[in-house]
């Protein structure tokens, strides 16, 4: 079976390690991206010179019809999705809660919890076997932020991040026995633009193994999931912490 990945927010960070890795390992890419086409095509080309097929899409993860019109896309130019890689996800404000405003909450789930439920729909509508599709995988990326609540810093974000986790647990059960196998990929602190550099420098010796993650380390265990060496795999949370719980 062709192996046709989507990876939503794969222009930088998380994703684009998972999109080069899902190529390298024989999948027809789609680089998601928000914004920064520029971004997305260097990843675009870096995985085309090394011989890989991939292509970039535009869409805002927070808006149905930017998500309808990704998958529409990727139908045509590379065939039907085998595989979904939420990745695409903000923070939000940092900060107390008794500081946010309705406009950042609705935002913050509307991208990371919205999106999420509504790439994983148009995912199983295309992949079930109820739908006459021949199976595929879907990686949720969430957050450690989950467990550990980030209080003062990210409560929205990590609630957010809870809430991909219960997509993850329900949904596989839901799809299991039709030929899709639905999982989480938790990272601990990720060297990506998105924490600061200061809390990267002071909380990344505090991680038991020394050190905060590489962007590649993170990717490696969602390309697992995607492969058949996990085929057994289904409604799993996997932390990659560095030891941190």
């Amino acid at each position: 079976m062709k192996r046709v990945t989507l990876i939503t927010g794969a222009s930088r960070g998380i994703g684009a390690a998972t999109a080069r890795l899902c190529a390298a390992d024989g999948h027809a890419v789609a680089i998601n991206y928000r914004s920064d086409a520029e971004a997305a095509e260097r990843v675009r080309t870096e995985i085309e010179s090394a011989g890989g097929t991939a292509i970039a899409v535009q869409g805002d993860t927070g808006i149905e019809a930017d998500i309808l019109r990704m998958f529409e896309t990727v139908d045509q130019a590379l065939g039907t999705v085998t595989g979904l890689v939420n990745n695409a996800g903000i923070h939000g404000p940092r900060g107390r809660l008794d500081v946010l405003g309705a406009d950042d909450i609705s935002r913050v789930f509307a991208v990371n919890v919205q999106g999420c439920f509504l790439c994983a729909r148009e995912a199983v509508k295309r992949m079930s076997t109820k739908h006459d599709g021949a199976g595929g995988a879907i990686v949720n990326v969430s957050s450690g932020s989950a467990r550990l609540g980030n209080p003062n810093d990210g409560v929205l974000y990590a609630a957010s991040k809870g809430a991909v986790n219960s997509l993850t647990i329900g949904l596989s059960q839901e799809v299991a026995g039709e030929g899709i196998r639905v999982n989480t990929v938790a990272p601990g602190l990720t060297e990506t633009d998105m924490p600061s550099p200061d809390k990267l420098a002071t909380q990344g010796p505090g991680i038991p193994i020394g050190r905060v993650a590489q962007p590649q380390e993170i990717a490696e265990a969602i390309v697992w999931l995607l492969s058949d060496k996990a085929s057994y795999t289904a409604g799993a949370n996997i932390r990659v912490g560095g030891g941190r719980i």
